[in-house]
């Protein structure tokens, strides 16, 4: 009997144990969610938020429309009702969907209701996507700070999720690509013609005048 009593007791002590390393040790696959961002250009929120410390991977896609299985053109050509939005996974552990939120707001004009920068039409539109009440009131709350600090009315509106489609591959990481496009600059590799639009667009010097220090990326082109 001693030697039983023994047994459970190590075996005890084994399961305490284990529960610490895993309170310590969380699955990261289970802490990973999702935040979808319209920013105009696809492309600059992907490569801005993919930067962020705690972003595991944004992805470039379409959504908000009536359209199944939409296309770059159609979507651009305004007859679909999608925007160009970005699904970013991040790790809560290391950065916050509040602290998100309110780097997508200082690395757009939420001001413009008609596009972002350059690009014009519903398409380029900014809004964000929530899934739940919670994801709605936050992100309420976070546009009301913004628009306090702003000093100018945020016509970004907070719109329910639906369906999002992954954009052609060619558009995914188009800023780090390395594969030679042709532009009204004349032939280059994607990250040279990504840099040079997104310089020609006026969007980090619109973003900079806006929210000047708090931009969190417009100091890199």
């Amino acid at each position: 009997m001693r030697f039983l009593n023994q047994i459970k007791s190590v075996a005890l002590v084994g399961l305490i144990v284990l529960g610490c390393v895993a309170r310590a040790h969380p699955v990261q696959a289970q802490e990973t969610q999702v935040l979808t961002v319209a920013g105009g250009c696809f492309w600059c929120v992907e490569s801005d938020f993919e930067s962020v410390r705690g972003v595991t991977e944004a992805v470039s896609g379409y959504t908000g429309g009536s359209t199944k299985n939409p296309t770059y053109k159609s979507v651009t050509g305004g007859t679909t009702g999608h925007y160009e939005a970005v699904q970013i996974r991040f790790d809560p552990s290391k950065v916050s969907r509040r602290q998100l939120l309110q780097m997508f707001l200082r690395s757009v004009d939420p001001t413009d209701a008609g596009g972002q920068f350059c690009d014009r039409g519903d398409s380029y539109r900014t809004a964000i996507f929530v899934s739940n009440k919670a994801e709605r009131a936050l992100a309420q709350e976070v546009i009301a700070q913004a628009q306090a600090e702003l000093g100018q009315k945020i016509v970004t509106p907070v719109l329910d999720s639906s369906r999002f489609y992954r954009a052609e591959d060619y558009h995914q990481d188009y800023y780090k690509g390395d594969s030679l496009v042709f532009t009204r600059f004349g032939p280059k590799r994607q990250a040279a013609a990504y840099k040079r639009y997104r310089q020609a667009c006026g969007r980090d010097q619109r973003v900079r005048q806006l929210w000047g220090d708090a931009a969190p990326f417009a100091g890199g082109y």
